[in-house]
């Protein structure tokens, strides 16, 4: 079976681990975020990922409870998942997921 006429797919992008899909393109907020490794993009939603516990973080827009967000498949730690910002002009990451750009790639 193809895809249906005049469908748009969205792009995926996969653990650079073990290839499993961790995300859309489409659900990108940003790719303006940087992580402790380089840079890194803010999604609205993640899939197949498995949460640490939350912890207080202070990173460089102030302190956040966050959570590591590991790869369901292979364990691989890829970002963090915002649970909550303290700092009102903050409060549009909770919720959201960064995965470090070089820990994933783009599946076509």
């Amino acid at each position: 079976m193809g895809e249906a006429p005049g469908r748009v797919v969205s792009r995926l992008y996969s653990c650079y681990k073990c290839g499993c899909c961790v995300s859309l393109h489409d659900d990108i907020v940003s790719k303006q975020f940087q992580s402790s490794n380089g840079r890194a993009y803010l999604f609205s939603h993640a899939m197949n990922i498995k949460m640490g516990p939350k912890e207080n973080r202070q990173l460089i827009t102030g302190l956040h409870i966050v959570c590591d967000v590991f790869c369901l498949d292979c364990g691989e730690n890829l970002g963090w998942k915002y649970e909550h910002a303290f700092e009102p002009t903050q409060k549009y990451k909770e919720g959201k997921v960064v995965l470090e750009k070089y820990k994933i790639v783009m599946d076509m």
